[in-house]
C-alpha cells in the first residue's frame, strides 16, 4: 500500500473516529432530554413517559395512552386547585441538564406564568446534591416582569435575585398583585361613577388619579397610592393627597387650609379606609361643581 493510501486511511479513521463521538455525545445529550422530561413525574406519567422515551418497553399502545390521559385528567385538576389557591398561572416550564455526574445534578429552569394582570418569567439554577439527605439549591435567579408601573416591587426583585429567595417571591408576588387589583379597580369605579371629576392620566393600572373641578381650572388634587413592600416580602398601601393650586389662589386662602387637607384625608383614611376616604373627597368636588 503506498504512502498516499495509508495517510487517506488515517483521515478515515480519524473522521469516523470523530463520527462516533459525536454519536455518543447525542446519545448522552438523548438520555439527558428523557431524564429531563420525566424529571417532575411520579407513578403512571413516569412509566408512560419512560415507555414513549424507550426507557420501559412493559405494555402496549392502548395501556400508555389510557395511562397518559389518567394522569393528565389528575394533573389538570391539581393545577387548577393550585392556581385557585395561590393565583398563580404557569404558561410554560423547560428544563436543560447542566451537569449530571455522580451525586451532583445541575439543571436550568425557566418557568413563565401570570399572576392576574401582572406576567413573569423567572430563571433559575437548581443544584442537587444527592448523599444521605438530597439537598437542593437555587443560583443564577433571574426575574423578568412584564410591567413599567412595579412600584418599588422590581427593587424587591433585584434583592431576591442576589439572595436565590425564590420562595419568598411566589409569596409576595400574589399579596402584592392582589393590592394592584383592589387599587386599579377603586379608579376605574370611580372614573366611571365621577366621570367630570376622576381622569386616569396614565391609565387604570397606574398610580397616580387626578381630581378636577371644572370651575377652578388649574386647581387639581393629585391621590397617589402607592403599593410598598418590604425586604421582608410585607405588602402595604400608602396613599396621599396632593395639591396643585395656582399662586393666585395660594393669594386668596392662607397656607394652613391648602396644607391641612392632605392631614384630613389622611384622618379619613385611618377612620373609613381608602374607598370611603376617596368617596368623601370626590363626592366634595363633585358637590361644589353641581351648586
Amino acid at each position: 500500500m503506498s504512502d498516499e493510501n495509508n495517510e487517506e486511511v488515517k483521515m478515515l479513521e480519524a473522521q469516523i473516529e470523530h463520527l462516533q463521538a459525536e454519536v455518543e455525545a447525542l446519545e448522552s445529550q438523548q438520555k439527558d432530554n428523557d431524564k429531563d422530561i420525566t424529571f417532575n413525574y411520579r407513578g403512571q406519567m413516569q412509566h408512560a413517559l419512560a415507555y414513549v422515551c424507550g426507557q420501559n418497553q412493559r405494555g402496549g399502545k392502548e395501556m400508555v395512552l389510557s395511562m397518559l390521559k389518567e394522569e393528565v385528567d389528575e394533573l389538570e385538576e391539581d393545577l387548577k386547585l393550585q392556581t385557585q389557591m395561590n393565583g398563580v398561572t404557569l404558561n410554560s416550564c423547560t428544563t436543560k441538564t447542566l451537569q449530571s455526574s455522580g451525586q451532583k445534578l445541575v439543571r436550568q429552569l425557566c418557568v413563565s406564568g401570570r399572576c392576574s394582570e401582572l406576567m413573569f418569567q423567572v430563571e433559575f439554577q437548581l443544584t442537587e446534591v444527592k448523599a444521605q439527605t438530597s439537598e437542593r439549591k437555587i443560583s443564577d435567579l433571574n426575574i423578568v416582569l412584564d410591567s413599567s408601573d412595579l412600584d418599588n416591587f422590581g427593587s424587591f426583585c433585584s434583592r431576591l435575585e442576589e439572595d436565590g429567595d425564590l420562595l419568598l417571591f411566589f409569596r409576595t408576588l400574589r399579596t402584592f398583585s392582589d393590592r394592584c387589583d383592589d387599587r386599579r379597580r377603586t379608579y376605574q369605579h370611580f372614573q366611571e361613577k365621577y366621570p367630570s371629576v376622576v381622569s386616569l392620566p396614565e391609565g387604570p393600572g397606574s398610580a397616580v388619579i387626578t381630581l378636577n373641578h371644572p370651575e377652578l381650572p388649574g386647581c387639581v388634587l393629585f391621590v397617589h397610592w402607592s403599593v410598598e413592600v418590604s425586604p421582608e416580602g410585607a405588602v402595604t398601601s400608602k396613599i396621599d393627597l396632593l395639591t396643585k393650586i395656582p399662586e393666585k389662589a395660594l393669594q386668596l386662602f392662607p397656607s394652613e387650609a391648602i396644607g391641612g387637607a392632605a392631614e384630613a384625608f389622611q384622618s379619613l383614611l385611618r377612620v373609613l379606609g381608602p374607598e370611603a376616604a376617596l368617596e368623601s373627597i370626590i363626592s366634595a368636588i363633585s358637590l361644589s361643581q353641581e351648586t
